[in-house]
């Protein structure tokens, strides 16, 4: 059974300092076949609050998926993603790096940590529209994601 024929709405994380990024993709996603709620969070501290659910984000859902970007303020991806691994509350959800670094460190290190999938962001409008529906495409259609609650 595919996620498709899920009746509730797919959590997604998306943890983006780039407000035209966020919009693109939130766009990519709403006008996708999935119900989804899309929550954004521009820097690593604000997305490990939401996580961890301190702060303003005591109710916040527990995602389905994450898309992480790698270059962040305060507190930068790698050091998200290292966290979200570490938990064992969080390492189930599926994480996705979403991220302009092509560099083969970055690569090497997020797949060491058990990235779900390294993705590098096309600077191309359109690309990166494509890119976006083919990951709501893939982890909402053909991947069945964990049961939420843990």
């Amino acid at each position: 059974m595919s996620n498709l024929q899920n009746l509730s709405a797919i959590e997604i994380l998306l943890v983006e300092d780039s407000p035209s990024d966020a919009e693109l993709t939130i766009e990519t996603f709403n006008n996708s076949k999935v119900l989804n709620r899309i929550y954004v969070v521009e820097d690593g501290v604000e997305a490990l609050d939401f996580l961890s659910r301190r702060g303003s984000y005591g109710d916040a859902p527990r995602p389905d998926l994450i898309l992480l970007d790698l270059n962040l303020p305060k507190k930068n991806g790698r050091e998200v993603f290292a966290e979200i691994k570490s938990s064992p509350e969080l390492r189930t959800i599926p994480v996705v790096v979403l991220t302009t670094s092509a560099a083969e460190e970055d690569i090497l290190r997020s797949y060491q940590l058990h990235a779900n999938a390294y993705i590098t962001k096309p600077v191309d409008f359109e690309q990166f529209t494509k890119v976006v529906k083919l990951i709501a495409d893939f982890w909402f259609a053909a991947v069945r994601l964990p049961p939420t609650s843990v």
